[in-house]
C-alpha cells in the first residue's frame, strides 16, 4: 500500500472539473484508490468515484490524503501526486 498527504492549492479545490480529472486519472490504473479530505477530518472515500470524491468538500489549501493498494499502486499515487501539484492539469 502507498499513501501520500498534499495539499491542494488550486483556486476550487477538488471540485467539478479538477474533481472529474482527478477521477478520470484514478480509473486509469487497477489499484484500489482511495481519498480523503485530511483537514476536515473526513473518512476515505473510492477516488473513482465523482460523487463520492465531491463528498469529501476539498477546498483551496486543504490537505488530502491518497492511498493505493494493488498492482500498479506506486504509479498511482505518483501520477495523482503529480496532477495535485500541477492544479489538475490535464496529464495525457
Amino acid at each position: 500500500m502507498r499513501s501520500i498527504q498534499i495539499a491542494c492549492t488550486n483556486d476550487v479545490g477538488l471540485h467539478a472539473r479538477p474533481a472529474a480529472v482527478f477521477v478520470k486519472t484514478a480509473n486509469k490504473f487497477k489499484a484500489r484508490i482511495q481519498v480523503r479530505n485530511v483537514t476536515r477530518d473526513k473518512a476515505f472515500v473510492d477516488a473513482k468515484s465523482i460523487l463520492r470524491v465531491l463528498s469529501i468538500g476539498v477546498e483551496k489549501d486543504h490537505v488530502i490524503e491518497v492511498t493505493a493498494d494493488g498492482e500498479d499502486e506506486s504509479p498511482a499515487v505518483e501520477t495523482l501526486e503529480a496532477l495535485v501539484r500541477s492544479q489538475f492539469a490535464e496529464q495525457a
